[in-house]
């Protein structure tokens, strides 16, 4: 986890800080108007989902920060911004998706995501005045193409997961996982190759 300094003459926005992955304060305006934005718009998927999933889809487009052809994600998901998750062509994306895109999660293509995954790019800082201000950064979630992740599986920040792995149900990942093994546990560690 990156280390808690923050710059007092930093001349950037919030918003601008949280898009590097820099340290900043989420009540700032502008990042508090795209949270109300993805949380009108992940609502209107997950009531429009009930009546007809492959239209809900098309809510997916104008929401996220890009959606393969032929992916599907079915509800409810909840993200903090939308347009910072990229979901590849093809891949599947079982109930209750939580992805916290704070900066970018980029799923490839082909993946299949169990129930109730967690992508939580979102960090804090370990000094307690720090956290009490408001503090938070983020840093990126890959999931390369072909990543199987069987449900309840949680990824932490910073982490990449290689091309055709699979990582066992209920299983955190907290550093990255190479292409083509299988992971379990908590942390996840590779048990074998594929």
């Amino acid at each position: 986890m990156k280390p808690f300094a923050v710059d007092p003459d930093d001349p950037r926005s919030q918003l601008e800080r949280m898009l590097a992955g820099d340290w900043y304060i989420a009540d700032d305006p502008d990042i508090q108007r795209q949270f109300r934005r993805a949380l009108r718009e992940t609502a209107r998927f997950n009531d429009v989902y009930a009546q007809d999933p492959d239209a809900s889809q098309g809510i997916l487009g104008g929401l996220l920060g890009g959606l393969g052809e032929g992916a599907h994600v079915r509800a409810p998901l909840r993200v903090d911004y939308g347009s910072r998750l990229f979901i590849g062509a093809g891949t599947f994306v079982n109930f209750g998706l939580v992805a916290l895109d704070v900066v970018d999660v980029r799923i490839g293509e082909r993946c299949q995501l169990g129930p109730n995954i967690q992508l939580l790019t979102a960090i804090h800082p370990l000094e307690r005045e720090a956290r009490a201000q408001g503090w938070e950064a983020a840093e990126p979630i890959t999931l390369e193409d072909d990543v199987w992740l069987g449900g309840g599986v949680i990824v932490c920040p910073g982490v990449t997961i290689g091309a055709g792995s699979v990582i066992g149900a209920g299983s955190v990942v907290t550093s990255d996982v190479p292409p083509g093994v299988l992971a379990v546990g908590s942390p996840a560690r590779v048990v074998r190759e594929l």
